[in-house]
């Protein structure tokens, strides 16, 4: 019967169409939503002193980070297909809000601090806006460069765990720039894949739209930090 009723779906004229644009607006329309609990997950680990205790402990916090990203994201999967998955979804937001509140304390240390948010959240847009625009105009299919990406990411986590001992300003420098480019090209695929149909669940689109978008910020908030000689209060 589902599969009946699917095929009757697409059969229709303009019907895989519709269907389509009906999962992006869902997609766009709680990956908005999900930009609500991450900023107060950021004001809680402020407000709470969490950031503080997240840069004293990196080894602590990286596996807590891990554990926590990777269950939550576990549970996302499995309950994609109703209303707990957004649930879920939310409450993941929520927590990456809080990590997200250690850099965020120490770029807000500096005496340009708020304006290297803004910046990095203008450029953020910026990137998002085009590989959006890219994903609509781009008609050969980039699913097959996920792989290879993911290689790249998985080589990400590790050189970020070796840093957090090394502590060399040049490999975090090079990791966000990779990282940039990585999660901008993870960008352009995840949309895409929507708008071609690859991806039918909203919740499993926002989720990775959603970890492409916090990367990038994250990363070009690294960077302009790095370079932006501003002063700590």
């Amino acid at each position: 019967m589902n599969e009946q009723r699917d095929y009757t779906i697409y059969a229709q004229p303009g019907g895989a169409v519709s269907v389509r644009n009906k999962v992006l607006r869902q997609t766009y329309t709680l990956l908005a939503l999900s930009l609500i609990p991450t900023v107060i997950g950021a004001w809680l680990g402020m407000a709470t002193g969490l950031n503080l205790a997240m840069a004293q402990s990196p080894g602590l916090t990286m596996i807590v980070f891990l554990v926590g990203a990777f269950g939550l994201m576990f549970g996302i999967e499995r309950t994609k297909n109703s209303s707990t998955g957004v649930g879920l979804l939310l409450l993941f937001t929520l927590f990456m809000g809080v990590m997200l509140s250690q850099i965020l304390g120490f770029v807000l240390g500096m005496t340009n601090g708020p304006q290297l948010i803004m910046l990095a959240f203008g450029g953020t847009a910026i990137i998002f806006g085009a590989m959006a625009t890219m994903a609509n105009v781009v008609k050969r299919d980039l699913s097959g460069l996920a792989k290879t990406l993911f290689v790249g990411v998985i080589l990400l986590i590790l050189a970020g765990i070796a840093n957090i001992w090394l502590q060399l300003p040049a490999l975090m420098l090079t990791f966000s720039v990779v990282a940039i480019v990585i999660f901008s090209a993870f960008m352009l695929i995840d949309v895409q894949r929507v708008i071609n149909g690859g991806e039918t669940n909203y919740i499993t689109a926002t989720l990775a739209i959603y970890l492409d978008i916090y990367n990038v910020f994250v990363n070009l908030l690294a960077i302009l930090s790095f370079f932006s000689g501003g002063n700590r209060r």
